[in-house]
Order: structure tokens, then C-alpha cells, then sequence
């Protein structure tokens, strides 16, 4: 017999259905605005130094989306046909509905994780790079990491492992953007600045929608000339910003609780310990996402949904990832909720 859910569901699908709590919502309302296309918008500029600031670059860009700020960057570094790189089964390469090749002109290349879940070796970018053939060979030109990784489980890249990527990018004559949605996730793991996660890579995406709570927006950062032609192309895909004051003061809210990530990533080892504990088979995450190996993927998650626990299939078992949303109670709850294996 199926358990009756106690409660509303516990929502593990992402930590991007967050919702902004009244603290934010009076930002948001109080916000000081103006139209960002024309004169500029006071409250998004704070924000843009905010974030520039604390990633180390010269200037910062706000979009709607991870997936726009990645595509932006793209779209600058690359020429059409250029090819570029990154990690196998990273977020542009299987979750950007392609516009890396289809807008941007980029033909991917996958490299294998090497070096640990979700992370090449800087071997691996070096012999990857083409070298010298002739005029109609493959011209490689980027580099595109992401830390953490999503589809690694949330895994961590560190600052000495990023460094020597981005050293060998740069040394086989590569740029190197980093897509770090949820930097602010591997900064609180490691216990280090965000800027030294960034160090040295030429443009980098953050998100403030993924467990801090504003309800939309990233930023993209790089330098001066990066972020002037990044607005430019912003505009070009529709991203233009009026009175985005509004959503940039949501932005701000997030930063200030970038700490609080140290709790969901508890939570995401309390789930993974109270599944191992009822017999389920799982690594401990790294940082706030769990993947469970189970051998029917829709029809588990099916069935945690009549239990009232949201998740997500993937190819081999279920995706659960903590967020501000998400209790110690509610984690505990959704440990219930499972199964025994098998």
C-alpha cells in the first residue's frame, strides 16, 4: 500500500524552484529602477560590480539565464565553425537545446572525465587541440568548463585542478570560459573565494537562481571589451533589459546568502546517508545534488511522487538536489519515502 504524503511535496527536482521569501519580495518591491537599455539601471549596475567584484573580473553583465549568459560567451569567442571543448555531458553540450552549434556557430568536442566525475586532465586538453593541417582543418578556439558539475553530481573542481586547465588551455593557444552556475556551490565546499575558482579563465557565468532564491537571473563576467560586446549580443538574442532593477535587487538579496549553501550540502549527505542506511547504494555528494543508480529510473520516480518526493530521472537512477526550500525535516521525510532496494 502507498504511503499518504504528510505534507506538501518535498521538491528535490532542482534547486532552481526556489521561491523568493518577503525579505527579497520588499528588495524587489523597493527596488530603484530605470530602463537599463537606454540609461542604465542603478540597482542592476550594483549588482553587475557586486558580482564582478567578487569573481576578480573587470565588469559583469546580467541575463535571464545561465543558459543565455553561456550562449553570449560563446557567441563572442567563437567564429563560425570554430570548434570548442568541455567536459563530456556538461550543461552546454546536452542541456542548451544545442544553440552552442545552432546560434553560436560551435562544433563540441566532449573529453572524457579523467581526472575525476565530470573532470578532464590537462592532458586531455592538450591533445585535443589541433595543430597546425591545412586551411580547411578544425581551428580550435575555446575551452568551456563548469564547475560544479551538473551532471557529475555536483562535483567540485578545484583551484589547483582549475588552474592547470586553464593553463593548458591558454598554452595550446585556447580561451577558456567557465560555466559556474553553481560556483557558489564549489567555493563553500572548497572554503575558498570565488574569484579563486575563476582565476584566469576569460569570462565566467554565475547563477543567483539556483539555492539562493532569486527567481530569475545570472551574471556573466569578463573584461571591459568582453561585457561591452556581451551586451551587444544580449541584445541581438532578445535579452534586452528595461526596469531590471526589480530582478536585480532579488540578485543582491542571493548574494548575501551564499554561506547558506553549507547547509544544503548537509542536507544533501544526510539523504545520501539515510539511503544508504535503508540499503540504497549512493556516493557522498560533494556538494548539494545526489544521484541514486536504480535500475527504472520514470518508474521509481513515479512512484516518489505518490509518496509526495519530487525528483528527476536521468539515465541511470534519480536525481535529488537540496536547496533554501528544503528542511532538515523535509530531507528526513523523503529518506522515508523510500523503498527498500531491489
Amino acid at each position: 500500500m502507498t504511503p499518504t504524503p504528510a505534507g506538501p511535496p518535498v521538491d528535490l527536482r532542482s534547486d532552481t524552484v526556489t521561491r523568493p521569501d518577503a525579505r527579497m519580495r520588499e528588495a524587489m518591491a523597493r527596488a530603484e529602477v530605470a530602463d537599463d537599455v537606454l540609461d542604465g539601471d542603478p540597482t542592476m549596475r550594483e549588482l553587475e560590480e557586486a558580482v564582478a567584484h567578487r569573481l576578480g573580473t573587470e565588469d559583469a553583465l546580467w541575463v535571464p539565464s545561465g543558459s543565455m549568459g553561456n550562449l553570449i560567451a560563446l557567441c563572442v569567442h567563437l567564429e563560425r565553425g570554430d570548434r570548442f571543448l568541455a567536459p563530456d555531458r556538461a550543461h552546454v553540450l546536452d542541456q542548451e537545446v544545442g544553440t552552442a552549434a545552432w546560434l553560436a556557430g560551435g562544433l563540441p568536442r566532449a573529453l572524457p572525465w579523467t581526472a575525476g566525475p565530470g573532470t578532464p586532465s590537462p592532458s586531455d586538453v592538450t591533445r585535443a587541440v589541433a595543430r597546425g593541417g591545412p586551411y580547411f582543418a578544425l581551428r580550435d578556439r575555446l575551452l568551456c568548463l563548469e564547475n560544479t558539475h551538473n551532471a557529475a553530481g555536483g562535483t567540485v573542481t578545484t583551484v589547483q585542478e582549475h588552474r592547470r586547465l586553464v593553463g593548458a588551455a591558454h598554452e595550446a593557444g585556447l580561451l577558456v570560459h567557465l560555466d559556474g552556475a553553481r560556483l557558489w556551490n564549489a567555493a563553500v565546499a572548497l572554503g575558498v573565494p570565488p574569484a579563486d575558482l575563476a582565476d584566469g579563465a576569460d569570462t565566467v557565468q554565475v547563477c543567483l537562481s539556483k539555492g539562493l532564491g532569486a527567481p530569475v537571473g545570472s551574471v556573466l563576467a569578463g573584461g571591459t571589451a568582453f561585457v561591452r560586446e556581451a551586451r551587444r549580443v544580449r541584445k541581438m538574442l532578445g535579452g534586452g533589459i528595461r526596469q531590471g532593477g526589480v530582478l536585480a535587487a532579488a540578485g543582491l538579496v542571493a548574494l548575501e546568502r551564499v554561506d547558506r549553501l553549507a547547509e544544503d550540502h548537509d542536507h544533501a549527505r544526510l539523504l545520501a546517508a539515510g539511503l544508504a542506511e535503508r540499503g540504497w547504494k549512493t556516493d557522498t555528494p560533494q556538494t548539494n545534488i545526489v544521484l541514486l543508480p536504480v535500475d527504472d529510473p520514470p518508474r521509481t520516480v513515479s512512484l516518489l511522487a505518490e509518496r509526495g518526493v519530487l525528483t528527476v530521472p536521468t539515465d541511470t537512477g534519480v536525481r535529488m538536489i537540496t536547496h533554501c526550500d528544503v528542511s532538515r525535516r523535509d530531507v528526513l521525510r523523503a529518506v522515508e519515502s523510500f523503498p527498500p532496494p531491489g
